[in-house]
């Protein structure tokens, strides 16, 4: 029963977030998307190489 609830609240939450994203959110700038895309690769690359120490480590 915990998890049906937990489950619910998830979908409630995410329900909500794409309501507000779509009432206020606003169109990216593709110079903007060039810069967000750049930081994204890095930080990817760099849980990879985390994920792959944790993983040696253990």
């Amino acid at each position: 029963m915990t998890l049906l609830v937990i489950l619910g609240l998830v979908f409630l939450a995410v329900i909500l977030m794409v309501v507000l994203g779509e009432k206020f959110g606003k169109p990216m700038e593709p110079e903007e998307q060039v810069k967000y895309s750049k930081w994204v690769r890095i930080l990817v690359f760099a849980m990879l190489i985390i994920a792959l120490i944790k993983v040696a480590l253990d």
